[in-house]
């Protein structure tokens, strides 16, 4: 129920990486008495396809979902993507009128959140932004960057990122360099979850997580064509390795479509010249993060492996411009579509093993520290360019 007199805040989950990267921060904003936690979920978690076990995960935890937006356009192109984030802005409107929170709370760069920081702009709400300043290889680092243009509130999480927001002319005063919620959470995820519950997800051979297994995350590339063609020349390396693997299905940018496609064909087909696959489309926040810190190396394009793997030290081979700009420690590998590149990556990485902890992301009490900035902070409606 909501708490008398507290500053209500607006928390909008449109994806799996919403809920899963701010497990902690939204438990702890729930908790707190000076504050009233509005959790309003929509785009693709509401989706069988992509939101298969988070919508009713999140009130399982213990979490009250106050309103839904229905505003997926299926489709998994640049049109879909555009009308998926236009249903967002019309949806939110209402919810925003219907909650009227004093906060709205957006994560990352994903096109929903922009259509959502509009909505909450022009109706005169405190947007607070996790994640400003970051530097990316696609078009999400223009949404990136144009939702910290309509925010008033920022949680960095590195130096790096704080510089870049005081250049576009956001005050330092509202600037906070909190580290990653994302990382926080996976330093608290007990190394007792060794990633087990990928055997009772998805569809493939069952995965050994005691014995060597490698895992793919693989997206779309908005702004550039090819990504069919990429992900067969990928599947077809990766299956050449013979080793146990966890294929996740890409998320819902413009094309989606095709990477699917080309997984679908490849594996209905008889192409697999192995049966160690196993394909899903994710996992709880918990058992990803297990799966992840025992995996032999992550290839593919996820911000996963920039950031939570730089902390648990799982080697990665970091594929193509999708992360092109981000922050990086040393257990990434960079390289381009050629197929002899790839594999010649993975070999090393495999040989390599395991990475020191980097703490380029990390920062202590990040939740705490973004749960006491939110309840405190004074609010204010007109920006003004600093500087």
């Amino acid at each position: 129920m909501p708490k008398s007199s507290a500053r209500k805040i607006c928390f909008p989950i449109m994806s799996r990486v919403h809920y899963a990267r701010q497990r902690r921060l939204l438990d702890l904003l729930k908790k707190d008495r000076k504050l009233d936690l509005q959790l309003v979920i929509g785009g693709s978690v509401l989706s069988e396809r992509y939101g298969e076990r988070f919508a009713s995960a999140i009130q399982n935890e213990g979490f009250e979902v106050r309103d839904a937006l229905f505003n997926l356009i299926e489709g998994g192109n640049h049109v879909a993507m555009a009308k998926t984030a236009s249903l967002a802005a019309l949806e939110f409107t209402n919810v925003i009128h219907k909650l009227n929170p004093d906060i709205v709370l957006i994560r990352g760069d994903r096109f929903e959140q922009l259509a959502i920081a509009m909505v909450a702009a022009y109706l005169n709400k405190t947007i607070a932004h996790i994640e400003g300043g970051d530097i990316t290889g696609t078009i999400d680092e223009s949404v990136r960057h144009a939702i910290t243009k309509l925010s008033h509130i920022h949680f960095v999480t590195n130096g790096d990122a704080k510089r870049r927001l005081i250049k576009m002319g956001e005050n330092p005063k509202y600037i906070f360099n909190v580290g990653s919620p994302d990382i926080e959470f996976a330093s608290l995820v007990s190394k007792k979850n060794i990633g087990e519950a990928i055997n009772s997800a998805g569809v493939g051979e069952p995965i050994n997580v005691k014995e060597p297994y490698i895992m793919v995350m693989f997206h779309p590339v908005t702004t550039e064509a090819g990504n069919r063609q990429h992900a067969e020349e990928l599947l077809k390396i990766v299956d050449s390795l013979n080793i146990p693997t966890v294929w996740f299905w890409p998320n819902h940018d413009a094309g989606t479509n095709e990477i699917a496609k080309a997984i679908r064909v490849y594996r209905e087909r008889g192409f697999l010249k192995t049966d160690q696959f196993k394909f899903v489309t994710d996992l709880l926040p918990e058992d990803f993060i297990g799966l992840l810190r025992g995996a032999k190396v992550l290839i593919g394009n996820s911000s996963a492996g920039i950031k939570e793997s730089s902390f648990l030290g799982v080697p990665v081979v970091n594929i193509g411009t999708r992360q092109a700009g981000r922050l990086r420690s040393k257990n990434v590998l960079d390289v381009g579509h050629g197929s002899n590149a790839i594999l010649k990556a993975i070999k090393n990485q495999i040989s390599h093993g395991p990475y020191p902890a980097s703490y380029i992301y990390y920062k202590p009490k990040s939740s705490e520290r973004i749960t006491s900035i939110l309840a405190s902070a004074p609010l204010y409606i007109q920006k003004k360019f600093y500087g």
